[in-house]
């Protein structure tokens, strides 16, 4: 009997094949994107030193009134430019980024967007 595979473990398969390749350094840190069915997380990482510099998210206390009104892709924006602002005060101009496996459409490329406009650059 054919089994179906299980899409999140096909992501995470291709995450972990990536991530050996992609790595973030002190120079150029690491914009890693974790997506749910209700939220989006990102975080800049230096993963030589194993130190978070900046991260947002949809949970987030301090846009999390405003994105009551707005749809998920809209959200995902204004995370991505939240992330880029505080990447941009921690002194992090230039990024890798890590889609963690996701397909680079609907949220995660507009979270790309959102922090691009704040400046980041990738």
């Amino acid at each position: 009997m054919f089994n179906k595979r299980d899409r999140n473990q096909m992501r995470k398969n291709r995450h972990r094949r990536v991530r050996k390749k992609v790595s973030g350094t002190s120079d150029m840190p690491r914009l890693s994107v974790f997506r749910s069915n209700s939220a989006i997380y990102a975080q800049i990482i230096d993963d030589t030193r194993g130190l978070t510099l900046a991260s947002a998210s949809t949970m987030d206390e301090s846009i999390k009134s405003q994105l009551d009104e707005l749809d998920k892709k809209s959200a995902s924006k204004a995370v991505g430019k939240l992330v880029g602002e505080r990447a941009l005060a921690a002194g992090v101009t230039q990024v890798v980024f890590d889609r963690s496996g996701y397909i680079y459409t609907g949220r995660v490329a507009s979270l790309a967007d959102g922090a691009r406009e704040a400046g980041l650059k990738f």
